[in-house]
């Protein structure tokens, strides 16, 4: 054992490897249909780090890992977050921050109770709401106020503290949901349903042919405006002459069109159209091709679909759009994005054409925009050395993590300046947003590691994990009492704000398995932001207040 360890000491990038081998995996383990995802590898770090006190990864590892996780995530979170905020989302982002600043209020009790000192006390709430972005602050912030004589032990404190409580800032709020979700016997199906707004079923696209029987004459555009139908009308066939439909396009009874939709949103408008056709106009390929695409130009990411004149200057329309493992209906006002997977519909002779204008590379969507990448995060950088002086003469700092957090969410939101792209494709932002968190975790684990054990072993560490477990349980149960009770929020979506608010995503997948809707992800999307940047605040003012 002593030469593993020895070797582990000399090649850190082995450590790191081996570390992140063993956690990433371990994480999947399901244990009562809850897991610790990739945050296994923290406890794997603090294993390893355990081992000796030198047995520890460079600074540099975890700082990287920090600024790579929050940055991609506000990219990909701040045109969501800012559309959320003109409509429902002010409320839920003002429970969030309520339920954060009562953590913080049943923390500072905690402190009194146990007379800790300031840097455990900061950990303590960063674990409770399983934070690593707000460990990250107070971990800056420590080093620096802290003497050189004792940097190292304070250094390690806030990490103790944060381990010892962030298991049961998982499960404690698995057990809430859990609870509460049994005692309102919620019918989550019933619930998505009546939320169709907010897109939230599973169902896959569909595209069916139907014969218009309804006396009518109507244009599209109009029929678009006075049904609620999140549909798209593809095809329109017109006295034996088959057209690609657009805003303008008049449908008269007889006519045969296609549809593309969820199979509950088909059923309706086929009820008020007419009946359903046994021809397939999207199989007719004698007049117009259809392909998948993917999205690659640069020029095309940030710009609504309407904007690219794609039936101006090709012929062609856009009937579904892939993002991730989710469809979209396509409307005008829709942006696409790199990585984008589009079908569309176009004659034979432009399709080439058209092909060539969106891309389809996969290598092209595999690369990152290195100018646009650096920039965007120096700047976020920046923004968190700057000082901010709060009331008491206390100065706090947004730091690694909250500047670019904050920076990102405001260059996800623009998408483009002229001919800069901010935004990743979305294959690149998942593997920088995961490698950039086990980055993290393996760093501040590895450590942290050996004097966590070292506490464990004396026995002081459990009040602090008593203490978290109450934090994390008591939050939750009045934040989803009042989410549900008085704010009158579908639990389906308040499970994922819930989740949101402890920036879980281990929480999160729980909700998705109960609710198996997209309601949570709605909700986790739309005040995770606000729920980061509090909690970084408030992490350090805890600590300030304490140290």
């Amino acid at each position: 054992m002593s030469a593993l360890v020895d070797l582990l000491r000399e090649n850190p990038l082995l450590l790191l490897f081996v570390v992140a081998a063993v956690g990433y995996p371990l994480g999947r383990v399901r244990v009562g249909g809850a897991s610790l995802g990739v945050s296994a590898v923290l406890f794997v770090g603090l294993a390893a780090g355990a081992l000796h006190p030198d047995l520890k990864l460079p600074e540099i590892v975890y700082t990287l890992g920090l600024v790579l996780f929050v940055y991609t995530i506000g990219l990909s979170s701040g045109s969501l977050f800012f559309n959320s905020l003109r409509t429902s989302g002010l409320r839920h982002n003002a429970l969030v921050a309520g339920g954060i600043l009562f953590a913080a209020a049943l923390t500072a009790v905690m402190q009194r109770l146990l007379a800790l000192r300031g840097t455990y006390t900061a950990g303590l709430f960063a674990g409770s709401l399983t934070n690593t972005p707000a460990l990250a602050s107070v971990l800056e912030h420590v080093k620096s106020v802290a003497a050189p004589d004792v940097a190292e032990a304070w250094l390690s404190e806030p990490v103790i503290a944060y381990s010892l409580t962030y298991p049961m800032g998982v499960l404690g709020m698995i057990l809430a949901m859990f609870f509460l979700q049994r005692a309102w016997k919620v019918n989550f199906q019933r619930e998505a349903e009546g939320m169709s707004e907010f897109g939230a079923g599973r169902d896959p696209l569909q595209t069916r042919t139907v014969e218009i029987t309804r006396p009518c004459c109507i244009t599209v555009a109009d029929l678009a405006r006075e049904q609620p139908w999140n549909l798209l009308i593809g095809r329109v066939r017109q006295d034996g002459q088959t057209l690609l439909a657009s805003g303008q396009t008049e449908l008269h009874t007889g006519d045969l069109v296609t549809l593309v939709g969820t199979p509950d949103v088909l059923d309706a408008a086929t009820r008020y159209l007419g009946i359903p056709s046994p021809e397939h106009l999207e199989f007719d390929v004698s007049q117009y091709d259809k392909r998948r695409v993917v999205v690659s130009n640069p020029d095309i990411p940030g710009r609504r679909l309407r904007d690219l004149h794609l039936r101006k200057n090709f012929g062609a329309i856009v009937t579904r759009v892939r993002r991730g493992d989710v469809e979209i209906v396509p409307h005008g006002e829709t942006i696409l994005a790199l990585g984008d997977q589009v079908r569309v519909v176009a004659s034979h002779d432009q399709m080439e054409r058209l092909v060539a204008y969106l891309g389809d590379s996969l290598k092209a969507i595999s690369e990152i925009d290195i100018l646009t990448f650096s920039l965007g995060l120096g700047l976020g950088l920046a923004l968190g050395m700057v000082p901010i002086p709060l009331p008491g003469g206390v100065t706090l700092k947004l730091g690694i993590a909250g500047g670019p957090l904050l920076v990102a969410l405001l260059l996800g939101a623009i998408g483009r300046t002229g001919p800069m792209v901010w935004e990743l494709p979305y294959s690149a932002n998942l593997t920088l947003r995961q490698i950039g968190l086990v980055l993290f975790l393996a760093g501040v684990g590895t450590r942290s590691g050996y004097a966590f054990f070292s506490t464990l072993s004396q026995g002081s560490g459990l009040p602090i994990f008593l203490a978290g477990a109450l934090i994390t349980f008591v939050t939750t149960v009045l934040v989803l009492w009042v989410g549900y009770r008085r704010m009158h929020i579908p639990l389906g979506l308040l499970l994922g704000i819930t989740a949101g608010m402890q920036t879980q995503p281990a929480v999160l997948g729980y909700a998705l398995e109960q609710t198996e809707n997209d309601l949570p992800n709605i909700g986790y999307a739309s005040v995770y932001p606000v729920a980061m940047i509090a909690k970084i605040v408030l992490a350090q003012l805890l600590l300030a207040l304490y140290l």
